[in-house]
């Protein structure tokens, strides 16, 4: 019942509605709404950094709390690697 209410209020892309280009972050309430469906390959289909970005939300979380050897460079694999997936997954989407 809880997800038939999320996805009845999720939030239109302006960038969509007034120039009607999808923006880099077209996709991810839905990819979130699938994940918490089940959904779990169509959500990579929706957004595909939403792998990325769990990991990187619960590595940032985890290393806040035990400190974690080579945080940095893994902080910042995971994020330069979630940057490629939406710029690549928004240029396919402009072709």
């Amino acid at each position: 019942m809880f997800l038939w209410a999320f996805e009845d209020f999720m939030f239109p892309c302006l960038s969509k509605q007034i120039f009607g280009v999808e923006c880099p972050g077209c996709g991810l309430q839905r990819s979130v709404a699938f994940l918490m469906r089940g959904d779990f390959v169509e959500a990579f289909y929706m957004y595909p950094a939403i792998y990325n970005i769990i990991a990187l939300l619960l590595f940032l979380l985890a290393n806040s709390y035990i400190k974690i050897k080579y945080s940095n460079l893994i902080t910042i694999t995971l994020l330069v690697s979630s940057v490629v997936l939406i710029l690549g997954n928004f240029i396919l989407k402009l072709i």
